[in-house]
């Protein structure tokens, strides 16, 4: 499946959530989906789940 497609099929989600559930399901939709990729982020292996604990290393800057 393309990104354009995995991207349509979410706006559609979020907005069939916001249409019919009001704000507080477009939160609960929005929120779940970004769980889920993450989630399928580090079950593809493109994501470490240690990368949210693990702190910067001393001479690591970003930004």
């Amino acid at each position: 499946m393309s990104m354009a497609v995995a991207g349509l099929l979410a706006g559609m989600a979020l907005g069939f959530a916001g249409y019919f559930g009001g704000f507080a399901a477009f939160l609960l939709v929005a929120a779940l989906g970004a769980v889920g990729f993450v989630v399928g982020r580090i079950l593809d292996g493109d994501l470490e789940p240690g990368d949210f604990f693990r702190g910067r290393q001393r001479g690591d800057r970003r930004g």
